[in-house]
């Protein structure tokens, strides 16, 4: 079994920053690849980022794109979510996943892709 605990969420003004962290632990497991998913209250879930493992690609979200940046560390298998110029309409709950295998190369906003998931970090923008 594969544990993900994420951290770093919390309340901050419009323009602000975070930084979320998400590290995988378990007994045996493989990491093709690591993302971030976001709900906002009475929304659906939806894909943010992710990252392929090996090679580093990434993959973002339109809504995102230039203020939110995913990285990783290998030697912690943690996955990162830099948060830059937040806005009132990126308040949700954060979840990390981590896809074990490789099953063709678009995978990234698909959230049955993901084997596992963690259990979610509140973000609260206020403006």
């Amino acid at each position: 079994q594969v544990q993900l605990v994420e951290s770093g969420g919390g309340l901050v003004q419009a323009g602000g920053s975070l930084r979320l962290s998400c590290a995988a632990s378990g007994r045996t497991f493989s990491v093709y690849a690591m993302g971030w998913f976001r709900q906002a209250p009475g929304k659906e879930r939806e894909f943010v980022t992710a990252i392929t493992w090996s090679i580093r690609r990434t993959s973002y979200a339109d809504s995102v794109k230039g203020r939110f940046t995913i990285s990783r560390d290998n030697a912690k298998i943690t996955v990162y979510l830099q948060m830059n110029n937040l806005k009132p309409e990126d308040t949700a709950v954060y979840y990390c996943a981590l896809k074990s295998s490789y099953s063709g190369p678009d995978y990234y906003a698909r959230e049955y892709e993901y084997n596992y998931w963690g259990q979610g970090t509140q973000v609260t923008i206020s403006s």
